[in-house]
């Protein structure tokens, strides 16, 4: 997400002649770093409207497109120390392992699973995993604001090797700030799922959105990522990336 939840931005000085995979490549390049870690809250509302909410630690170290990266809730007591494994390739779907400490055991995610909901929220597996801007093709789709900001609507079409659950993804980049604003998912020309970006900060010089939520159309439940405590460029081992460190931190 602005590789924070990274399924949701994919990776890679545009041309002022807005060619579309420049301008996703430029949102990758205002947003580089070489590791990232933040303290936030999940706000999870089902269609009722009934609210739960977790928090998590989340970590991320290396390249853009080849990161590792590592969440774990550490609240409420239910879920204290459950956490989810991350390595990105930049040609290929990401390695996924989720730990489990009640059964003390970790489970790889499988490529079938990729679509299913993790942990309860409205994000999916794949939707966590960093994309490499080389695994879509894109198209101007025109001009459009959002939230009041004037933005770039840009069409972004997996390649089959990437092996999305989506066959269409609408991408609305700020042009002032290069930073995605909307996000919207498509699987059968039916919309899936829709990301709103809002609370934009410079954080050490990189613009970042403080606050997602993802909205599941078909189930009409909303997550509300909220970052906090958040660092860019900062020190982390990098023993920190491994399922040793899994199981032992749990």
């Amino acid at each position: 997400m602005s590789r924070l939840l990274l399924g949701v931005v994919f990776l890679c000085a545009p041309s002022f002649s807005q060619d579309a995979r420049a301008i996703v490549a430029e949102v990758q390049k205002r947003a580089q770093t070489s590791s990232q870690r933040y303290e936030g809250t999940l706000e999870v509302s089902d269609a009722k409207r009934k609210v739960s909410t977790k928090r998590w630690v989340y970590e991320r170290l290396g390249a853009a497109g080849q990161a590792k990266a590592v969440l774990r809730f550490t609240a409420p007591a239910e879920v204290k120390g459950v956490a989810l494994l991350i390595h990105n390739h930049p040609d290929r779907a990401s390695d996924q392992w989720m730990w489990t400490p009640a059964q003390a055991r970790d489970r790889r995610i499988a490529m079938q699973d990729r679509r299913t909901r993790f942990f309860g929220t409205d994000f999916t597996f794949e939707d966590l995993e960093e994309r490499d801007v080389d695994r879509s093709t894109y198209r101007m789709a025109g001009e459009e604001t959002a939230d009041g900001a004037p933005c770039w609507k840009i069409e972004a079409t997996p390649k089959p090797e990437a092996r999305s659950q989506y066959d269409r993804v609408l991408l609305w980049v700020r042009k002032d700030i290069y930073l995605f604003a909307r996000v919207e998912s498509y699987a059968k020309s039916k919309l899936i799922r829709r990301l709103k970006y809002s609370r934009m900060e410079r954080v050490q010089n990189v613009w970042t959105a403080r606050e997602l939520e993802m909205h599941d159309i078909e189930r009409d439940s909303r997550t509300t990522l909220r970052l906090e405590k958040l660092e860019y460029n900062v020190a982390l081992p990098a023993d920190n990336f491994t399922l040793q460190a899994l199981r032992r931190e749990s």
